[in-house]
């Protein structure tokens, strides 16, 4: 039976990104041993994506409010806000330089039906 879902994301600054996780996101977090942080995302949903490539893996957080939400945590976005068929999109500026997307949908989700 499948419990759950662990994303990685791979950082030249952990420490930071950790910190911005906890600290500006406000994920709460559990140590799993000499301060590995490991964080409670809120809950999630899988798509797949049609791709000529494939093997890609991206991964987006999900707000109600997109404008609320960069204002409340404060934060850095690192290209405008556009507006898809399926919600509003912009990424974040973590703390090591990577960027994180952000989005408010505008489609029907998984998390809200079921």
């Amino acid at each position: 039976m499948i419990t759950g879902a662990h994303a990685v994301l791979f950082s030249r600054e952990p420490e930071a990104v950790r910190a911005f996780f906890r600290d500006v996101l406000g994920f709460d977090a559990v140590d799993a041993g000499g301060g590995w942080l490991i964080f409670k995302l809120p809950p999630a949903e899988a798509a797949v994506h049609p791709d000529d490539q494939g093997g890609t893996t991206e991964l987006y957080l999900m707000c109600d409010d997109l404008a609320r939400t960069i204002a409340e945590h404060g934060l850095e976005t690192t290209r405008p806000v556009s507006e898809e068929r399926w919600g509003l999109l912009t990424a974040i500026r973590l703390p090591d330089g990577g960027e994180l997307g952000l989005y408010e949908p505008r489609h029907p989700t998984a998390i809200s039906s079921i």
